[in-house]
């Protein structure tokens, strides 16, 4: 492996679609962190969407596409616990009676890495160069924290930017009601359970919530801005990468 370990970034769509700046903030703290990067151009859903809704046969077609992309780095690395749950856990599974690409599968699933995690784990990245001035609650995201065991980095890695305080939430592993296709099957009990995180979230006295999963954060920013609610919401990248100083998700551009 190179000195310079070669990471594909997994972007993933929201965002690419809706917020890539995070895209950008998660190449710099790769760079930063000593990589080299590269985002292929051939990469689209990861599949989970299909996966979750027993589309068993179309979630395979897209994780083989995956595959191709970014099988050739020497890690995989996703600024989202989710995404990188579904490379990492569910495409050995979805891809299990593939004599082409079961053990591919489970190779590519090896070195899969959610950003914060992957800075922490694997460079030994123990401080970030960012200042960000505000009173930040952290949100664990169900798949960051269960699926890909990430608790500790995000937490050690925001303590060191200047000027920020980490409060913690009262219920940190219940979920926020996203659950990706959940919210749009349920919406009321998922607009319920956005309800309690938000209001565990102004118990705390926070300026910001941030956390790892851009799907989590939209759901509660949008539930936030519907109800007259001035709490902030940045994905963590960002405030990590030190690129946070634009509008806050969901405020536009104006």
């Amino acid at each position: 492996m190179s000195v310079r370990p070669r990471v594909g970034l997994f972007v993933t769509c929201l965002v690419d679609l809706v917020r890539p700046q995070i895209g950008f903030a998660a190449v710099k703290l790769l760079v930063d962190a000593g990589c080299e990067v590269s985002v292929p151009a051939s990469q689209t859903c990861c599949g989970q969407p299909a996966w979750n809704a027993g589309k068993d046969a179309d979630a395979a077609a897209i994780a083989r596409q995956v595959i191709d992309a970014f099988e050739g780095f020497d890690y995989v690395v996703v600024p989202s616990g989710s995404c990188g749950g579904m490379l990492r856990r569910h495409y050995p599974e979805c891809l299990k009676n593939d004599p082409t690409y079961a053990a591919r599968a489970r190779a590519m699933a090896a070195k899969t890495f959610e950003l914060m995690s992957f800075l922490v784990r694997v460079r030994g990245v123990t401080k970030v160069d960012a200042k960000f001035d505000g009173r930040v609650a952290y949100h664990d995201s169900c798949s960051s924290l269960r699926e890909m065991g990430v608790r500790a980095e995000p937490r050690q890695l925001l303590a060191s930017v200047a000027g920020l305080t980490i409060t913690e939430l009262g219920e940190p592993e219940i979920c926020c009601g996203f659950g990706g296709l959940f919210s749009v099957k349920y919406p009321e009990i998922s607009e319920q359970m956005a309800d309690g995180k938000i209001a565990d979230t102004l118990s705390t006295g926070a300026d910001v919530l941030t956390g790892p999963d851009f799907g989590c954060l939209l759901h509660l920013a949008g539930r936030m801005k519907r109800q007259g609610i001035a709490v902030k919401v940045r994905h963590a990248a960002e405030i990590l990468a030190g690129t946070s100083d634009g509008p806050a998700l969901g405020e536009g551009t104006g």
